[in-house]
């Protein structure tokens, strides 16, 4: 019984790293993105940020937004504020007083508490319905954007044909083990959404650093269709995208378009996070997306079942932590240069570290994001 364990746990690892090594391949040929010397900037943005209960967040937050070397009549910033019960709402009118291109839209104006599951998606229609860009940059409250953010997508923008543009997302690193697994974690799927837009496939994206044309989204009938889901305002939105305008999604590769996000204080938090993040796998329509999901989750799966069937073997430890080693190296070797591009190379010497938390974390996510229910914002989501 453990032979035929092993050999189906072998095989997986080893499709798994010959696909780990294609990623590989394709991230290293990206090219990052370079504005011109004849760029003028043009586009019209509403940048959305969806907000509930971010009083620690929101100022640092809008400070980085309302900064942007970009001219201040060719953007607006709308903050949504989804039945906050802190001083969130307030510290937006403050800066209201100073800066005329922000707005505050107060959900409760326009939905009951406890009446919806995707109450990020219903904030973003109104804020939508409410904007004067054409088009729409998302992040999240708890995000930090830099100077030539807003540039960085103008330029992107007017020198391709595109209505979708996702860009990369990191998690800002205090030093901690859990903000180190997190950054580890994160800047592995970061690379991988690189990487498939590499080898022409828009697989993922974040909608904490995230812009379409209004025009399109409202093509695609908004959030209509997802709208009961709570996740998933970034990739199924892509998806609907995808299938109507399947040419004219792009990925912004600058280091200056990187958005910084807080990391999960806590394991709680950091695991509900990520159940969350699993809740919508089986959503994707797009066959490209979930065999790849399925054999990630098989992977750690088998292999987290091949090393406690160890407890009650003897002799195959050697072989167990083989395979382990071998994920291991090939995952480092394309970490190596996606932690470059993201400035994260010291942290890899936390990779080996971090590999039997990562496989435990995503089996267990993985199941209760099928299976389970989970807290968000103070919220049970279903």
């Amino acid at each position: 019984m453990y032979q035929i364990l092993f050999f189906i746990t072998a095989l997986l690892v080893s499709i798994y790293c010959v696909l780990i090594l294609f990623y590989r391949t394709w991230f290293l040929k990206l090219s990052p993105f370079q504005i011109t010397n004849k760029y003028t900037p043009s586009t019209q943005f509403t940048v959305i940020i969806p907000a509930r209960n971010e009083a620690d967040n929101i100022q640092n937050c809008l400070s980085s937004v309302l900064q942007q070397n970009y001219p201040s009549h060719l953007f607006e910033v709308i903050v949504v504020n989804d039945h906050s019960t802190d001083n969130t709402a307030s510290i937006v009118a403050s800066l209201q007083m100073h800066h005329s291109n922000l707005h505050l839209i107060n959900l409760i104006d326009h939905i009951e508490p406890n009446s919806l599951n995707a109450y990020k998606k219903k904030a973003i229609e109104i804020a939508v319905s409410k904007s004067k860009g054409n088009w729409i940059v998302t992040t999240d409250a708890d995000c930090l954007v830099q100077n030539n953010w807003l540039q960085n997508f103008d330029a992107y923008i007017q020198a391709n044909n595109v209505v979708f543009v996702a860009a990369p997302v990191q998690f800002i690193n205090d030093g901690q083990f859990l903000s180190i697994f997190q950054v580890l974690d994160f800047m592995s799927l970061q690379g991988i959404t690189a990487a498939a837009v590499s080898a022409g496939k828009h697989a993922m994206c974040n909608g904490a650093n995230l812009a379409y044309a209004k025009k399109a989204f409202y093509a695609v009938g908004e959030f209509k269709g997802i709208d009961t889901i709570a996740s998933g305002d970034d990739m199924l939105l892509m998806q609907k995208m995808n299938a109507q305008y399947p040419q004219q999604l792009g990925f912004l590769f600058s280091k200056e378009a990187v958005v910084s996000t807080q990391p999960m204080p806590n394991w709680n938090r950091f695991l509900n996070q990520r159940i969350r993040w699993a809740s919508k796998a089986d959503q994707y329509h797009d066959k490209r997306i979930f065999p790849i999901l399925l054999l990630v989750y098989l992977v750690n799966f088998f292999l987290l079942a091949v090393l406690v069937a160890n407890l009650f073997s003897i002799g195959y430890w050697k072989d167990s932590l083989l395979l382990l080693l071998l994920k291991t190296v090939v995952e480092l070797s394309f970490m190596y240069p996606v932690s470059k591009f993201f400035g994260q190379e010291k942290t890899l010497v936390w990779f080996p570290i971090s590999q039997p938390f990562h496989i435990v974390y995503t089996v267990v996510a993985g199941w209760l994001g099928k299976f389970g229910t989970y807290q968000w914002k103070g919220r049970k989501v279903y």
